[in-house]
């Protein structure tokens, strides 16, 4: 069975850190932020309030499923943050060696807004939020099941995390391989 690995996505703002730092914890495996795959000249874009067009994403998406692949080949599933927000994103990382999945984190512009506008110390302003949503393409109804599930962000991170490994059928130590657990109990 090929290793796993689950991406957590959603715009800036929808909790991917927290929710892929809660999930890397629960399953004991490596877990990376996607923001530290971007090269300079995309920070530097982002910083200025200048959205990234798909030719400033597609060497960032390469570089993650690289990663994500590197681990994948030596048998180690992870847990990655990453935007995704098109389906030609997702497309990018479903390319790679592990079976990945996706962790859609959704919730309105409101919501999302009010937590971005109070966090600080992030390249990402605020006023980017409204490209983001317009990007946003959710999960299609042939992408959402066991391989993608979109969670809520109003409910607390706990139980986003508890949803996500339900819905996905992960338990914690299945070493990445628990396809078919969600019909064992």
């Amino acid at each position: 069975m090929p290793a796993t690995c689950l991406v957590v996505m959603g715009v800036s703002g929808a909790g991917k850190s927290t929710i892929a730092a809660r999930l890397a914890g629960e399953l004991g495996w490596p877990m990376a932020e996607a923001d530290e795959f971007h090269p300079e000249a995309n920070i530097a874009k982002m910083s200025a309030g200048t959205p990234l067009t798909d030719a400033d994403r597609m060497p960032w998406l390469h570089t993650i499923r690289a990663w994500i692949d590197e681990h994948a080949n030596n048998g180690t599933s992870v847990v990655v943050t990453c935007s995704a927000l098109k389906r030609t994103y997702r497309d990018v990382l479903r390319q790679a060696t592990a079976d990945v999945r996706f962790v859609h984190l959704s919730g309105t512009p409101d919501t999302v807004g009010g937590r971005l506008s109070g966090r600080s110390g992030h390249f990402m302003p605020p006023a980017l939020l409204e490209s983001q949503f317009a990007d946003l393409e959710p999960l299609a109804a042939d992408e959402e099941g066991r391989d993608a599930v979109a969670v809520d962000v109003t409910a607390t991170p706990e139980q986003i995390t508890a949803e996500a490994l339900d819905r996905l059928g992960l338990r914690p130590g299945s070493a990445g391989t628990a396809h078919d657990t969600a019909d064992l109990g």
